[in-house]
C-alpha cells in the first residue's frame, strides 16, 4: 500500500447559495450546492488514505476504448485511420498501472486487445503491442453499440479497480440492433463505469450520443472533422487519468413533510438527476455524481417544504457527499444545510438568489435550444424563431459566449438582448450538429 501525505489525500467542500426566506404560504425552496473536489487544501471532508489510494491513483483504475468499425467507418478513408491514429494517441496518454482494453465495434463488439477476456496493465510493452494491434482494425459490418457497451462491462468489472471509464467513438447510427437493446445495456451498465461519447463527421445521431453519455455521467462531443479525433481522444483520457474518487453519491435528508422536487447538475453541463434517486433511509435518498478528479460542480435542488407560520424557520434540507468504505460503510465527504425562513418581508422574501436564478437561466437555455432545433427539423419556422430567439436572448444574458457563437452559426442576429433573430436559409449541419450537442454546456455564475 502506497503513503500519501495529507496535503495529496483529496478533499471535498459543499456550499449552499440561496435565498432562504420564504413569504407567507411559501413552500419551494431553491438552492444552489457547489460541490468541490482537490487534491487537498481545500476545507471540507477528506477522503482516507487508503480509499484514494483504492480510488484511482497508482494502478487501480481501468479503462475501455470502444472504437467504431462499422463499414461507414472506411468513407472517406481518412476517417478509420484516423481513429487508429486518436487510440494510438489515448494509449499513450494512459499512465502506468492502468489496466486498460481496445474493442473494435460493429455489429458485433471484438476485442482487439490484449484479448483472452480481460484487461491489459498499461506499461511501455503493451502500450507498444496495443498500437501494433490497432493496425488490424478495418471498416466493414453494422452498428449495435449496446454490444460494445456490454463488452466494455465485462472487461472492466473483470479488474479490481474502483475507477472504470470507457471512452466510445461511433460515426453512424446505431442501426443494427432497437433502441429498447441499447437502452437495456445503458441501464445494465449504469453505476458500473462512466463513459464519454463522440460522433465523428456528421451521419450519427446526436440525440443518441449525448444519451449514451448522459446515462453513463460521462460528456457527449461533435468531432466534425476527424482530423481532431487524436486531440480530442488525448484530452479525454487525461482527464480520465486526472479521476481520483468513483462513486461518489450527493445524498439529500429532508425532514417530516418536506420533499425534493428536483434535483439537477447545472454546471458544468445541465444534466437531470431527479428520477435516479436511490433511497436509502428514512426521508434519504442518493443522487449518482460519478467519478472526481480536482473539479467544481453545481448542482439545482428544489425542495418542497410545509405550510408554516410567518417567523418560523426549518431546516428544509441536509445535503451530504458520500462514498462507499472499503467494507461497504458510507463515509461522508463533507455536508451543507438548506434553510427555509417565513417573513412578512417582501424585500427579504422576493429577492431571487443570483445563483439560482443564473443557472434556472442556463437550464432553460439548453431546453430552448433543444426544442429550437427540434422545431427546425420539424419544418416549424416560426417555433424555431421563437425558441431560437429566447436562447440568443439568454446566452447573451448570461455572459454564454461560446453557446452564443455556436447559436450565431445557425440564426442571424438581429437584437441579441430582445432576442430578434432569423433563421438562416443554410446551415451547415455540422454547426447545427455541435449546436445541438453543446447545448447543454453552461458558464459559472460570476460570483
Amino acid at each position: 500500500m502506497a503513503n500519501f501525505s495529507k496535503s495529496h489525500v483529496p478533499q471535498f467542500s459543499v456550499d449552499v447559495y440561496q435565498n432562504e426566506y420564504l413569504p407567507e404560504g411559501g413552500r419551494e425552496v431553491n438552492a444552489i450546492v457547489t460541490v468541490t473536489s482537490t487534491g487537498g487544501g481545500t476545507v471540507g471532508g477528506a477522503v482516507s488514505a487508503p480509499q484514494f489510494y483504492a480510488a484511482g491513483r497508482g494502478s487501480d483504475a481501468a479503462v475501455a476504448l470502444m472504437v467504431d468499425c462499422s463499414g461507414s467507418m472506411d468513407y472517406p478513408p481518412t476517417k478509420m485511420r484516423n481513429a487508429r491514429d486518436a487510440t494510438a494517441a489515448a494509449i499513450d496518454t494512459l499512465r502506468d498501472g492502468v489496466h486498460f482494453a481496445v474493442i473494435g465495434g460493429t455489429h458485433v463488439a471484438k476485442e482487439v486487445y490484449p484479448g483472452g477476456g480481460g484487461l491489459a496493465v498499461a506499461d511501455t510493452r503493451t502500450r507498444g503491442e496495443a498500437k501494433q494491434a490497432l493496425r488490424k482494425l478495418s471498416a466493414g459490418g453494422g452498428t449495435a453499440i449496446g454490444t460494445w457497451l456490454g463488452l466494455a462491462d465485462r472487461l472492466l468489472a473483470s479488474a479490481d479497480v474502483s475507477i472504470r471509464h470507457g471512452i466510445l467513438l461511433t460515426d453512424g447510427r446505431n442501426e443494427h440492433e432497437s433502441p429498447e437493446d441499447l437502452k437495456a445495456s445503458l441501464d445494465a451498465c449504469a453505476g458500473r463505469f462512466t463513459c464519454d461519447a463522440r460522433g465523428v463527421g456528421t451521419d450519427w445521431e446526436v440525440k443518441e450520443v449525448t444519451g449514451i453519455a448522459s446515462a453513463l455521467l460521462g460528456t457527449a462531443d461533435i468531432v466534425a472533422d476527424p482530423a481532431g479525433l487524436a486531440a480530442d481522444f488525448t484530452r479525454m483520457m487525461e482527464t480520465a487519468m486526472g479521476k481520483e474518487v468513483a462513486d461518489v453519491a450527493l445524498r439529500l435528508w429532508t425532514p417530516l413533510g418536506s420533499e425534493i422536487k428536483f434535483v439537477k447538475q447545472v454546471a458544468p453541463t445541465v444534466e437531470e438527476l431527479t428520477d435516479r434517486r436511490t433511497e436509502v433511509g428514512p426521508r434519504a435518498g442518493d443522487y449518482p455524481t460519478g467519478s472526481w478528479g480536482d473539479e467544481s460542480r453545481d448542482y439545482h435542488v428544489c425542495v418542497r417544504v410545509p405550510d408554516a407560520e410567518l417567523g418560523q424557520e426549518m431546516l428544509a434540507a441536509r445535503v451530504s457527499l458520500v462514498i462507499p468504505d472499503a467494507d461497504g460503510a458510507v463515509q461522508t465527504l463533507s455536508q451543507g444545510l438548506v434553510r427555509a425562513v417565513w417573513t412578512d418581508d417582501m424585500a427579504a422574501s422576493t429577492s431571487i438568489n443570483p445563483q439560482v436564478a443564473h443557472y434556472t437561466g442556463q437550464a432553460e437555455l439548453a431546453q430552448v435550444i433543444q426544442q429550437g432545433l427540434d422545431a427546425r427539423k420539424a419544418g416549424d419556422a416560426d417555433g424555431a424563431t421563437a425558441k431560437l430567439g429566447r436562447a440568443v436572448q439568454l446566452a447573451a444574458a448570461s455572459g454564454n459566449a461560446d453557446t452564443a457563437k455556436l447559436l450565431s452559426k445557425v440564426v442571424d442576429v438581429v437584437d441579441a438582448a430582445e432576442g430578434t433573430v432569423r433563421l438562416k436559409a443554410k446551415v451547415a449541419e455540422a454547426d447545427e450538429m455541435t449546436l445541438e450537442t453543446r447545448s447543454t454546456k453552461t458558464v459559472r455564475v460570476k460570483k
